[in-house]
């Protein structure tokens, strides 16, 4: 034993595994085993275990997974730690150098090809990209209020997001922003997630109503809605940060006092566009923010207006953005899921079919290999990213409960593991990985029910693949690894 153990006082590292994870990792892999294999079916088929099948080639992947996990088990937990920034930088430069692959498949990059093989080192980085913001937060004197300490975090992660746009693989990137609920947990003020939520708001109801008129005035809907609450939620964050409570109700009656005489106006006299009324209402509120900064001298002020100033100027530029610059394919499934488009035969056709399966399976479903949707391959891609709808279809409600039951067990499980490390690498990186667990299965499933957009990311041990397990298991355990050696004593 290496000297820097104390002798006759360390436990075994299986007997320090946390084995409920371990339980609730296998029970995914057979129910996963199960979709994949009820997904790819043809009536007749009897070679369900034959490499030629997908469901046969899913229990390679599964074998390899769990050989995987038990190698990342047996090595010293301390190597992640030591490594992490060397295993980091590989990963980005594999992720750069994928970008000038020949290799494309569906319009995307992200595939090394060797022979009958294929990996997305996407998949990967997650786990690397973990370590790293982990290995970095952990340092002495980080901390989040130091907005360097704060930007070189960011930096880590948008490194590999820029990498696998470059790649045309937009969905894998976003997954990148679940390590922003693990800011949260270590510090990052609430106002970024408010922020993040504010954002999502304007543009759905500024993109959603933009084409409705106000009443009988010539007036958006959408753009008047946005701006009047980026009005209110600058008054309101007065309260909240600078706790001047006179001064939000001095700023709200200015708010509603002029756009009520506006709409009355526009509406009784001469209507007129109220989105130039309120974007000089918006300009006021900007100005009296930065006039109370100067004079005060608080900075809290000067903030509020920087959230106002660029909640208009996102929501201004997402417009843009989505009129002008995206690909067609992409605004048609923006509309499609904002519910301005219908396109059952285009793009809604995936998320159309996969509600039909999953409605068909009622309260029980229609049991192992017997579902129609799927056995006829109406919905595209429904072993990997539309895997779900096998579940509700064959399963039924119950079956789809239980699912998401287990992830939740997991979910929570790894947040309480986490919460129990007696170092902050090991709890930042914990968190990290309950939170792109929590991303892949809230997307996933939104997606498949119509209520996310579709951005092509898999199911955590359910979308056939080999990439995805490997990356989910390494995430997993190196993690599992990490806990086991909590309670080791070393010099």
């Amino acid at each position: 034993m290496p000297s820097n153990y104390t002798a006759d006082r360390q436990p075994g590292v299986l007997r320090s595994l946390d084995w409920w994870t371990i339980g609730i990792y296998i029970a995914l892999l057979v129910f996963g085993w199960v979709s994949v294999c009820g997904a790819s079916y043809t009536y007749g088929d009897t070679e369900i275990f034959s490499l030629a099948s997908r469901s046969g080639m899913q229990v390679v992947w599964i074998g390899t997974s769990v050989c995987l996990g038990f190698v990342l088990l047996m090595m010293d937990d301390r190597f992640y730690d030591t490594f992490a920034y060397i295993i980091y930088g590989l990963l980005v430069l594999l992720l750069f150098a994928t970008i000038f692959n020949p290799h494309s498949i569906k319009g995307s990059r992200s595939w090394i090809v060797m022979g009958p093989l294929r990996l997305q080192p996407a998949e990967f980085a997650k786990f690397a990209t973990a370590l790293a913001i982990a290995k970095f937060m952990s340092a002495y004197g980080f901390t989040m209020k130091n907005w360097k300490h704060f930007a070189g975090a960011c930096g880590i992660i948008f490194l590999p997001m820029l990498c696998i746009v470059g790649q045309r693989e937009t969905g894998s990137a976003l997954v990148y922003l679940s390590f922003f609920l693990m800011f949260y947990r270590e510090g990052m003020p609430g106002s970024f997630l408010f922020m993040g939520l504010a954002m999502v708001v304007y543009f759905v109801v500024g993109i959603k109503y933009e084409e409705v008129l106000l009443w009988d005035t010539p007036t958006s809907v959408g753009k008047f809605v946005v701006l009047l609450l980026v009005q209110i939620f600058s008054s309101v964050m007065v309260w909240v940060y600078v706790g001047d409570r006179g001064k939000t109700r001095l700023l709200l009656a200015y708010v509603f006092g002029f756009t009520a005489l506006a709409l009355l106006f526009s509406e009784f006299v001469i209507p007129f566009d109220i989105v130039w009324v309120q974007l000089v209402l918006s300009a006021g509120v900007i100005g009296y923010l930065v006039y109370n900064a100067l004079n005060t001298r608080f900075a809290n002020y000067f903030y509020i207006a920087l959230f106002a100033l660029g909640s208009i100027a996102f929501f201004y530029s997402a417009d843009y953005v989505l009129n002008d610059v995206m690909q067609p394919h992409q605004r048609v499934r923006i509309n499609v899921l904002l519910g301005l488009d219908e396109d059952l035969a285009g793009a809604g056709y995936n998320v159309h079919q996969s509600e039909i399966a999953i409605g068909s399976g009622g309260l029980q479903g229609k049991g192992f290999l017997n579902g129609t949707q799927t056995k006829l391959k109406f919905v595209p891609e429904q072993d990997t990213d539309f895997i779900f709808c096998t579940v509700g279809e064959e399963e039924g409600f119950l079956g789809s409960a239980a699912v998401l039951i287990l992830f939740l067990c997991l979910i929570l499980r790894l947040m309480y593991l986490a919460e129990r490390q007696p170092f902050k690498f090991g709890r930042v990186y914990g968190y990290c990985v309950a939170g792109i667990f929590l991303f892949h299965l809230f997307i996933n499933v939104g997606m498949v029910l119509g209520l996310t957009p579709v951005i092509g990311i898999p199911l955590p041990f359910f979308s056939y693949g080999g990439s995805s397990l490997w990356g989910f298991t390494l995430l997993l355990f190196i993690f599992l690894r990490i806990d086991a050696g909590r309670n080791l004593i070393r010099q």
